[in-house]
């Protein structure tokens, strides 16, 4: 496959990591993947140094020297979108680039961008979850996905806040090259290829930090490394000292999901680790993950993933163990 060029497009008061975090991607595929070849950029309105919302700066190319067509456009979000969107020559040159792009992509709020260009009328997308509703009313003519990791309508590819760049790139890299290509990437960025759940879950290890009791938030940190014991609401009241009603509605008040739920994801998670990393055949995944029975694990990979995880390990696991 020829190299593939990525202009990523930037301006002041962007969050570095949407910008660095699929560079990263692209360059480890670079470097990793003996049929990618990623030829990358970072370009502004006028060039020169950008201040990132961190206050780091780095250098950017000019948009008007780049020409068309590029491969891969990748609109970076930030801080000031309302100065970004408002920015005609930014607005004209996204327009230039996507009109014969291979696709385009944006990260975070950097989905405003494509919306204000006008590239994502009647089509679906998403952008970070604390800004899709007002996406869907400042751009009505665009179908607001509020808990996707990342979107793909067509050629045009949107993904959630800040770190979703990342699993943006990882899918872009899939789509390139297969999914073994993107895991060896993953497993090099030490990151998941694919998450499972979507962004309004976070990451169910992350999400379970935001708890404000300390029973609970303890119960939480013991979960992982516990999986395979008895993980009942009865077992897990008894253990924080509730009863059982009472600690099913102080979880799900400060989890936001029920202590069910949160204890088959964490189980899903790690299967999915395990599946993808190692050849332990699928019965002992399931026990040590605790599911018990193979049968169990098989139908929540169905409910929860739409994948068995036999596929999955078909999939994502590491060539050597297939």
């Amino acid at each position: 496959m020829p190299a593939l060029d990525v202009a990523v497009v930037t301006f002041s008061s962007a969050q570095i990591l949407d910008v660095t975090g699929p560079l990263e991607v692209f360059s480890s595929a670079t470097h990793l993947v003996p049929s990618a070849e990623y030829r990358t950029r970072v370009v502004s309105t006028s060039g020169g140094p950008v201040l990132a919302s961190s206050g780091l700066s780095f250098d950017t190319a000019a948009l008007r020297d780049v020409a068309d067509p590029v491969d891969t456009l990748v609109v970076a979000g930030g801080r000031d979108m309302e100065e970004a969107c408002a920015d005609e020559q930014l607005l004209e040159h996204v327009r230039r680039l996507a009109g014969s792009a291979r696709r385009v992509t944006s990260v975070c709020s950097g989905a405003f961008v494509l919306a204000a260009a006008g590239l994502l009328d009647g089509r679906r997308a998403t952008t970070h979850w604390a800004e899709c509703q007002l996406l869907a009313t400042a751009h009505p003519a665009v179908s607001v996905d509020s808990d996707a990791i990342y979107v793909r309508d067509g050629d045009v590819w949107t993904s959630a806040g800040v770190t979703a760049g990342i699993d943006l790139a990882l899918a872009l890299v899939a789509d390139d090259h297969g999914a073994r290509a993107a895991a060896a990437v993953a497993r090099h960025l030490v990151v998941y290829l694919r998450r499972s759940g979507g962004q309004a879950q976070f990451s169910t290890l992350l999400a379970a930090q935001a708890a404000e009791s300390e029973p609970v938030r303890e119960l939480l940190a013991w979960l992982p490394d516990h999986l395979a014991a008895d993980l009942s609401v009865p077992a897990l009241a008894r253990r924080v000292h509730l009863s059982e009603r009472q600690f099913s509605r102080v979880f799900k008040s400060e989890v936001e999901v029920t202590p069910s739920e949160h204890v088959e994801r964490l189980r899903l998670e790690a299967a999915c680790r395990l599946l993808e990393t190692t050849g332990h055949p699928i019965d002992h995944i399931a026990r040590v993950c605790g599911f018990r029975a193979a049968e169990t694990m098989n139908r929540a990979f169905r409910r929860r993933l739409d994948i068995t995880p036999g596929d999955h390990r078909r999939h994502f696991g590491h060539p050597a163990r297939q």
